[in-house]
């Protein structure tokens, strides 16, 4: 790891400077003696700690509050002063051309054919999916002025601009960090749609126009309706333990959601339309613009008359005012809910599509080539992008959810079902999906949990009706243990009319989750068995041949620790990818990555490369979550750049590692070496997380039990049928959050050093050292622990298990402690460093400062928790209130939640 050409005595100069605002708005707002008790904390936590936590043991509620919100302004300034400097240095980095250019380069120097190049590029699909998982401690508003000071921190200094930054950081002072009201699905799903705003206005159009270009100077042409970038949502489609998602709640996201795509594409139309003021006494048009036109001015008698008197003699910008006009006629429809009219209002993307070509296809034709592969192409690829939906919904419900209601529908014909084994479930499922009765009768009488369940079905063909097919294309089934859990939900798929195995028609795939080790083992069999249904694999031809596999990395970490989890996923892909082979089928990867290192988080351009070789065999999906959308996404430098990298990094993971990049004793060697490290790890976790007091332990060493209070979120942090004290029922993020909020961040790197060292002791070394330089995914893997361990801080950890851990459970923070020793020597050992990040020494120094602020947080923390759980009477809500402002404070410190 090294670091980025970082002017890092600029970047310090300016996170001075708002700092020094952040102080006089402090003097301002609360006084001289609050800002003299932060330069005093902040100060005393470096010479003199005790006496300084001695002080925060004393501080009133009050203080302590300003105190800590302080410090989270502070560490939000730092950060998005952090985040321009990054974007400078992207600048100046960027390679001529881009990372598009890079990667073709890359392609072109293998000796890879325009033929080959254009056939691969084209099956390019990258998915970036947005979830709504309560990691993103920061109120979107916080969020809009942060990226407010983001601006003014890129332009020049001086005196307005230094007045602007003392405004807006003044506004940032003045509102709360809180949230009054937990948000719901809806309001999740606006959040979200902030984001696909922001990108859709310059951001992705730059990195398609790019795409494009970059090909084109490689020799091959790629369809402006091509689709190598898409987006994805789960917000208001992931029921899996969220009792807040009903299918009304999925209704009404999927029209936010169109409201937001019409708005956007009204936009471009009428960019477009002011543009293309091409008379007639000068071009010529196509008969299929004619007669499109004709069809149009008859369909849309409501078409103001200015249009017709202005435009007469100007066809194109006649067409768009047609395209306009159907908009706004698609507009209205979705906010009344009514029907679709063809040829007066659009379904679904695909209508604007076949307009936008016909205009295009008479410009090419009529000597208009160059404005037809201008502005015209541009925004052609643009809807073949975003579409009307903005972003396409998966929905995802628990395998038992559908078992429920199966059996509910068997029981009532006389069947049994609860009582039959797995294997005579899946026979029972596979003959019946393969019969023509309907199962359920119109109104099946299900009791309100399995009607839930089932209506989501005739949801997601309503708005297939109403909205196209791309606005719901895939089915997630949590917890996938057998191919019976996959056909459970066609079955019920089948009753809603999504899929047909007789006339071969299936409107959405069925995507298993494979999310703990023991379903990550059985991945091959799962999918052989599911693929070996012959109604099944009939429903999967009609979806192109094509089966998409998703890959949970939270729960096998929490259940696995990292080594394993992330070694256990690698061979799985491998395993999936020979049996859909096998099936003469095409596997699309879904990677259910989080934002922290525990939960697969990591750059995603290494992460993508770094997959087993003809996995990405052209599209892919990941998740992105929580803080990972604002510190991607926020700004709109940054989210080209992200964007750029994972779209590069496809390209040359489809085009050039169709084949393992390891020789074949290698590999065999390697992966014997890699599952020895696994095995000792996963051993040394397991004796973690087994231990009688760990769960107390956790609890008592972290504010887990504070996160219902934060508001972060719709879904509850426990499944339902977890317990209120153990950890089985603890959802992954919490875990994480909690184990990162006391530094600790076991699952990030607990296991690693032991499996390292049992490798070594058996004589593994050097393979070890071999792994570290040829081999893409252990070189990844050990960057990204690296990291984690140096956000890691025992040091900090031993005060909240010494104030608020039973004196018979610490011991397992020896436990922490060794393995902690343990991992850093054998990382230390295996990269041929002599101190973590050696290579990086500016980013070193800046999370050392970001840690030296952050200590008096969490002493302050410590001290607020002791003083909750101790208090008798009625709950404190203000001491509760400045609790959670420290647990902001160390989200935002750490630029990690969960």
């Amino acid at each position: 790891m090294t670091d980025p050409p970082f002017d890092d005595a600029a970047m310090r100069r300016d996170v001075r400077r708002v700092a020094g605002l952040l102080g006089a708005t402090l003097v301002r707002q609360e006084g001289q003696e609050v800002l003299d008790l932060v330069e005093r904390v902040r100060s005393g936590s470096r010479e003199d700690r005790a006496a300084t936590s001695a002080l925060l043991d004393n501080l009133d509620v009050y203080a302590s509050t300003r105190l800590v919100r302080a410090f989270v302004a502070y560490f939000r300034l730092a950060n998005v002063t952090e985040q321009v400097h990054r974007i400078r240095a992207l600048r100046s980095a960027r390679p001529q051309g881009g990372w598009l250019a890079v990667a073709a380069t890359t392609v072109g120097e293998a000796g890879v054919s325009g033929t080959r190049l254009a056939e691969l590029a084209a099956e390019v699909e990258v998915r970036p999916v947005f979830t709504a998982h309560p990691t993103e401690a920061a109120r979107r508003t916080i969020l809009g002025h942060l990226r407010t000071v983001a601006e003014l921190l890129d332009t020049d200094p001086g005196p307005r601009t230094d007045r602007r930054l003392a405004e807006v950081i003044e506004l940032l002072w003045l509102t709360d960090d809180l949230r009054v009201a937990q948000p719901d699905p809806v309001d999740e799903a606006r959040n979200a749609v902030y984001y696909f705003d922001e990108l859709s206005r310059s951001v992705v159009g730059a990195v398609l126009s790019e795409w494009h270009d970059t090909l084109r100077e490689a020799g091959v042409e790629i369809a402006d309706t091509s689709r190598p970038l898409t987006f994805g949502s789960w917000i208001g489609g992931d029921r899996d333990g969220n009792p807040n998602v009903t299918p009304d709640v999925t209704l009404e996201v999927i029209r936010l959601q169109h409201d937001h795509g019409v708005r956007h594409a009204l936009a471009a139309i009428d960019g477009l339309g002011q543009n293309l003021a091409l008379s007639s006494r000068h071009v010529s048009i196509s008969e299929e613009l004619g007669e499109s036109l004709r069809a149009d001015l008859s369909a849309l008698p409501d078409l103001a008359e200015r249009y017709l008197r202005l435009n007469a003699e100007e066809p194109y910008r006649l067409k768009t005012a047609c395209i306009r006009q159907k908009l706004i006629h698609t507009q209205r429809r979705i906010s009344v809910q009514g029907p679709h009219v063809q040829g007066r209002d659009y379904r679904d993307g695909r209508g604007l599509l076949a307009d936008l070509t016909v205009m295009r296809d008479s410009l090419m034709a009529n000597h208009g080539e160059l404005v037809a592969r201008g502005q015209l192409a541009d925004l052609i690829r643009d809807i073949s992008c975003w579409g009307l939906h903005l972003a396409t919904l998966d929905i995802r419900e628990h395998a038992d959810a559908h078992h429920a209601v199966v059996a509910a529908l068997f029981d009532r014909l006389g069947e049994p079902y609860e009582s039959l084994t797995r294997s005579q479930k899946r026979q029972l499922l596979a003959d019946e999906l393969d019969s023509r009765r309907p199962l359920a009768p119109p109104d099946p009488g299900l009791n309100e949990a399995n009607a839930r369940t089932y209506d989501v079905f005739n949801v997601i063909r309503n708005v297939q009706q109403d909205f196209g097919h791309e606005v719901v294309e895939s089915y997630i089934v949590s917890m996938t243990r057998g191919a019976e859990d996959v056909l459970a939900a066609v079955v019920l798929a089948r009753e809603a009319g999504l899929v047909d195995v007789h006339s071969q028609s299936a409107c959405i795939g069925f995507v298993p989750l494979l999310e703990t080790v023991s379903e990550l083992k059985l991945a091959d069999r799962v999918l052989d068995d599911l693929l070996s249904v012959p109604a099944y694999r009939r429903i999967v031809a009609a979806r192109g041949d094509v089966q998409e596999v998703m890959l949970g990395y939270s729960d096998s970490n929490k259940e696995a620790g990292i080594t394993t989890s992330q070694w256990e996923i690698h061979q799985a892909q491998r395993r999936i990818l020979e049996v859909a082979r096998g099936h003469g089928a095409r596997v699309v990867f879904f990677h259910g990555r989080g934002g922290t290192v525990g939960r697969g988080g990591g750059p995603t351009h290494d992460a993508i490369l770094s997959l087993p070789a003809g996995t990405l065999n052209g599209a892919i999906k990941l998740t992105e979550q929580g803080e990972v959308i604002s510190d991607k996404y926020g700004l709109a430098v940054l989210a080209r750049g992200n964007l750029e990298l994972m779209m590069a990094a496809a390209l040359e993971a489809t085009v050039l590692h169709t084949t393992s990049e390891l020789q074949p004793a290698d590999e065999d060697r390697w992966y014997s070496t890699m599952s020895t490290v696994s095995e000792h790890a996963l051993t040394a976790y397991r004796q973690l997380v087994d231990h009688p007091n760990l769960p107390s332990y956790f609890m008592s060493s972290s504010p887990v039990d504070q996160l219902s209070s934060l508001r972060l979120g719709s879904r509850p942090s426990r499944r339902p049928d977890g317990g209120g004290s153990d950890l089985q029922g603890l959802r992954a993020i919490p875990w994480v959050f909690g184990w990162t909020q006391s530094r600790q961040i076991v699952p990030g790197w607990y296991g690693v050093g032991s499996g390292i060292q049992a490798a070594r002791e058996a004589g593994l070394e050097r393979d070890l050292m071999d792994m570290r330089h040829g081999w893409r995914f252990f070189s990844t893997f050990l960057s990204n622990i690296e990291m984690t361990l140096v956000k890691t801080d025992l040091g900090i950890a031993r005060r909240y298990v010494d104030v608020l851990v039973a004196p018979d459970q610490q011991s397992i923070f020896d436990s922490v402690e060794a393995e902690h020793r343990r991992t850093v020597e054998q990382i230390l050992w295996v990269t041929g460093q002599t101190e973590l990040l050696e290579g990086a020494p500016v980013l070193r120094r800046t999370l050392s400062v970001r840690s030296s602020y952050l200590t008096p947080i969490h002493d302050l923390q410590v001290s607020l928790l002791k003083r909750v759980r101790s208090a008798v009477g009625p709950p404190d809500l203000e001491l509760e209130r400045a609790l959670l402002f420290t647990i902001n404070g160390i989200a935002a410190g750490l630029r990690n939640t969960g």
